[in-house]
């Protein structure tokens, strides 16, 4: 699995290592013109549940690419971040006969608030039928230290980042909305704020579902 240092790869590799036992979960840090301390944190937590890690920078590999490809807009070469990333973890995968575990949690699955063939690529999602406020309570649960809880959501797929940013939202409302949208009840938010999470559930339908197949 990939570990970032954020609560929800955290708070899976927690899970995994009491799942399976520390000596079955290998945790890879995989950095790439990342901040130092999300680093620092990975670091941190592996060593506080003593699961085995892998440190490797991928720097020079996404500068490689990006220099390599023609050019593009932002949106495409950020999402290059967790497709390399993928790449590696399905490599120890195989070379292990490993499974990889994913960390995305419901709030993300279900607007989807991944990249397709990156983030969103795993075998297990042991923590993809949590919204990111339970995934708090859970991080609590288990012991993690609070400045990984109280951390700032992000991708780090550029210097300053965050998931709330990004969205246009911040979690607690997107929590709220989602969970009344699924329990069908009646929504408190503003509308614009509804209208705006319906928007992403339907926009990123395709990143949910398997390629369609041509039928002849």
């Amino acid at each position: 699995m990939g570990l970032s240092g954020g609560i929800d790869s955290c708070v899976a590799a927690s899970l995994a290592k009491e799942a399976l036992g520390k000596h079955k979960v290998l945790a890879l840090i995989l950095p790439i013109h990342s901040d130092i301390q999300d680093t620092q944190d990975a670091i941190a937590i592996a060593k506080r549940l003593g699961i085995r890690t892998r440190i490797i920078n991928l720097t020079k590999v996404y500068n490689n690419l990006i220099k390599v490809l023609p050019v593009a807009n932002k949106l495409a070469k950020v999402n290059l971040k967790p497709r390399l990333r993928m790449l590696v973890l399905y490599y120890f995968a195989n070379k292990l006969n490993y499974l990889v575990c994913g960390t995305s949690n419901k709030s993300e699955i279900m607007t989807g608030y991944f990249t397709k063939y990156g983030d969103g690529a795993a075998d297990i999602l042991p923590i993809g039928g949590l919204l990111k406020k339970q995934v708090k309570v859970l991080a609590k649960e288990l012991g993690l230290p609070e400045q990984i809880i109280a951390k700032p959501a992000s991708a780090g797929l550029w210097p300053g980042q965050t998931d709330e940013g990004e969205m246009g939202i911040s979690y607690a409302a997107l929590d709220d909305i989602l969970e009344r949208l699924e329990n069908k009840r009646i929504q408190i938010l503003p509308k614009d704020k509804v209208t705006k999470v319906k928007d992403m559930i339907k926009r990123s339908e395709h990143k949910r579902l398997k390629p369609r197949v041509c039928i002849i």
